[in-house]
């Protein structure tokens, strides 16, 4: 029997950062392997899933594989140029996504392949690509059972719930933890008592909301974007600041928690030092956590 894996193949947000001072932690943006008794799941479709695609074309035995994509914008899609996979006849290539029809779907794909802005269409794809109905409440490949939910981000972005080898990963690629929290404590004195408690009741809600999201999860992948600083000029922008991320995977009870979606102007140094500062509020919480830095090529035995 094959083994089941987790495999990083990127980890940054916004844009690809190839530099010699990011290398440690990887340059590559959003893309995540998940095998389960070779049956392939694709986590976005960023240029992480480029050296992917490479991997699947020389050693893959199975030939079709699904890609769920979290959003459309261009940081998690602009790798599917260049996925061989898609090229070679015999692969069979199944997508799903936000949409109100599989037309919008396929749009959304196609429109980055398209003059001016990419000489090769869609149309050379020489694989079989089939496109899931966005409708679906819950998916499958194989073993592997997917649902979703919405998060703050903006546009229509999922977060997926995956069930795979006896475990729950939570993709979450782009979401502003605690946004309703931050934005109504920012905005509170403005409001009458009555109003505050009334916001403040939302506020709980929505929380329990999204903690029951990821109650419990064993792999809890999350965007974890910005530092406090950087979080105070960027609110709204639709990521997470880390020292939330922490507190919110703590307080849903998380088994392992992956930070991911790094900000490309963090350098590794940068990101040492926030994974430092993630250890001090999980001691600090008397928390049973385990932290870890999402790194290009990192993988997780599943089994």
């Amino acid at each position: 029997m094959a083994k089941s894996y987790l495999r990083f193949w990127g980890v940054r947000g916004s844009y690809a950062s190839p530099f010699p001072t990011h290398l440690k932690v990887g340059g590559n943006t959003s893309c995540v392997e998940i095998s389960v008794d070779e049956h392939t799941v694709i986590c976005d479709a960023g240029t992480g899933i480029i050296p992917l695609g490479n991997k699947l074309a020389a050693e893959s035995k199975t030939k079709d594989v699904l890609i769920v994509l979290t959003h459309y914008h261009w940081d998690h899609i602009c790798g599917l140029p260049f996925f061989v996979p898609a090229f070679i006849p015999d692969w069979k290539i199944n997508f799903f996504g936000p949409g109100e029809s599989i037309q919008e779907i396929k749009q959304n794909l196609d429109s980055q392949m398209q003059a001016p802005y990419f000489p090769v269409g869609t149309e050379t794809w020489m694989a079989n690509i089939n496109y899931i109905e966005p409708r679906e409440t819950k998916i499958s490949r194989g073993p592997i059972d997917i649902s979703y939910y919405g998060v703050h981000h903006p546009g229509i972005t999922y977060g997926y719930k995956i069930k795979a080898a006896n475990k729950t990963i939570i993709y979450v690629s782009d979401n502003e933890c605690q946004f309703l929290d931050k934005s109504i404590k920012q905005k509170m004195t403005e409001f009458s008592e009555e109003e505050q408690q009334m916001f403040e009741a939302m506020n709980r809600e929505e929380y329990e909301y999204e903690l029951e999201s990821i109650q419990g999860a064993d792999i809890l992948i999350h965007d974890a974007q910005y530092t406090p600083e950087d979080y105070e000029t960027k609110r709204g922008w639709g990521h997470s600041c880390y020292v939330d991320v922490v507190n919110y995977a703590i307080d849903a009870k998380v088994k392992e928690l992956y930070l991911y979606h790094h900000d490309p102007y963090n350098d590794d140094d940068a990101i040492d030092k926030i994974y430092e500062k993630c250890q001090e509020i999980i001691q600090n919480r008397n928390a049973s956590l385990k932290c870890f830095i999402a790194r290009e090529g990192m993988e997780i035995d599943l089994e």
